[in-house]
């Protein structure tokens, strides 16, 4: 009987260690928009779900780069850190981490805000054939 048990909890156990983190992933993002989102199943070295922003504080009306995915356990979380190119452009690097499925929110904004490149395409092409009829 307690083989039984034993091997009940040990499939139990393994089972829940075979269990992956699920994140939303974004490799790039401009001013709040996702140019690719899908989600990503983190590896077994990896427990937390990052979002990544890159922001200019002398340009306030700007939201930035963002990335997302599944976050090294090397890498540090929650913090804010800022920087500067050759002494003159200053920006922020903000990273928070969490740690449970589809915890960092997409970066794409309202669904509707999603076009193709051939809609943006077609959209610029066309305001600009109605722009020259004016």
């Amino acid at each position: 009987m307690a083989k039984i048990v034993l091997a009940v909890i040990v499939a139990v156990a393994s089972f829940m260690l075979v269990d992956s983190l699920t994140c939303n992933k974004c490799s790039f993002g401009l001013v709040g928009l996702c140019l690719s989102s899908s989600t990503e199943t983190c590896s077994t070295n990896t427990s937390t779900c990052y979002t990544g922003t890159l922001a200019f504080p002398s340009l306030t009306s700007f939201k930035g780069f963002s990335s997302q995915g599944c976050q090294d356990n090397t890498l540090p979380c929650n913090a804010t850190t800022n920087n500067t190119v050759l002494g003159v452009v200053s920006y922020n690097v903000t990273v928070t981490c969490c740690s449970t499925d589809k915890c960092n929110p997409a970066v794409n904004g309202a669904p509707s805000a999603k076009i193709t490149l051939s809609a943006a395409i077609a959209a610029a092409v066309l305001a600009s054939a109605w722009g020259s009829m004016l």
